[in-house]
């Protein structure tokens, strides 16, 4: 029995279209501070903003495809689209490091004059406070709606705001000391900060594409329903867990008394997974019900599973084989 799916997905392009609109904006602001400064660690940030530009536009898309329906080709939906977003941000987020890798050894080698640093600053914060609303608005729906997509775009948006404060920390020092080599030494900073940012996109959104397992306190909230609701009747095991996009499911088999009608064992899985959806909102419940004396009932018991009772020293353990054949 299936329970739970999500009938409609809400709209979350218009946070899309908002990132856009303030890659668009930061591109030209930072573009300006690097053209009065000559910076290369404001071309860095700069060529960052190109890179957000082009990942919003990949999370419009992804967005959209996410929301389409379920349909008979895909009938679970694709909402996995989203993670394809991430790992392409993610690579995206490489070539930009690269680029501003390179650019800051070059100037390291070959150090150059900077110029007109007040206006320049001031260009460089105003960029960095509309990203980090932007970030703050996509990180909080991102969460509310458990899209992968926002909330990557949202943690790279903050992450730009990182490195604009890195990057005006080394511009100010310059200005202060005099000393050019600190503008790119701050760049290569920036440079790999940007690649641990890509490599977590990349791990992240590759764990979604594999079906990781629900994090641990979902996981230890279905457990501990599941415990609760199991009698010397009654018992669960076989369960598995997953995150697929902005869905999270949950697959467990059911037993019960060998006598007991089909109508009282759907009525007992209605129970429990009610409760389940209540302690994991949105979460979506696979159930198989099985006899609780029938031996191959312990027989598909997948490898890959969720442990759902503890063993502790008073043997209150509850086995998940049957009871014929538990050991003594």
């Amino acid at each position: 029995m299936q329970n739970g799916r999500v009938s409609s997905t809400p709209d979350l392009t218009r946070y899309a279209w908002l990132s856009i609109a303030a890659a668009v904006v930061t591109i030209a602001l930072k573009t300006g501070a690097w053209a009065l400064t000559g910076s290369v660690g404001l071309l860095s940030d700069a060529a960052e903003s190109v890179v957000n530009l082009v990942a919003a536009v990949v999370a419009l898309i992804a967005l959209r495809v996410a929301a389409l329906p379920a349909t008979g080709k895909y009938p679970y939906g694709r909402t996995k689209a989203e993670y394809f977003s991430a790992l392409l941000e993610g690579v995206m987020i490489f070539v930009a490091a690269a680029v501003i890798l390179v650019t800051a050894v070059e100037r390291i080698i070959h150090p150059r004059p900077l110029e007109n640093l007040g206006i320049g600053l001031a260009v460089s914060v105003v960029a960095a406070v509309i990203n980090g609303i932007v970030a703050t608005v996509l990180l909080r729906v991102g969460r509310a709606h458990r899209s992968m997509t926002l909330e990557a775009d949202g943690h790279h948006l903050m992450t730009d705001v990182v490195t604009s404060g890195g990057v005006l920390v080394g511009v100010g020092l310059v200005a202060l000391t005099g000393w050019q080599v600190l503008d790119p030494l701050v760049a290569f900073g920036v440079g790999i900060n940007i690649v641990i940012t890509g490599s977590k996109l990349i791990t992240d959104s590759t764990r979604g594409l594999l079906d990781i397992t629900l994090p641990a306190e979902d996981n230890e909230a279905i457990t501990r329903i599941l415990r609760e609701r199991t009698t010397p009747q009654t018992r669960f095991h076989g369960l598995q867990t997953r995150v697929s996009g902005r869905e999270r499911h949950a697959t467990v088999h059911v037993l019960v008394p060998d006598d007991w009608t089909v109508h009282r064992g759907h009525a007992f899985i209605e129970e429990v997974e009610e409760e389940l959806r209540a302690a994991v909102p949105g979460l979506i419940v696979l159930s198989h019900l099985e006899p609780i004396n029938d031996p191959a009932s312990y027989e598909d018991i997948p490898t890959g599973h969720v442990e759902i009772h503890r063993v502790d020293s008073e043997d209150h353990h509850v086995s998940e084989n049957p009871p014929e054949n538990r050991a003594e």
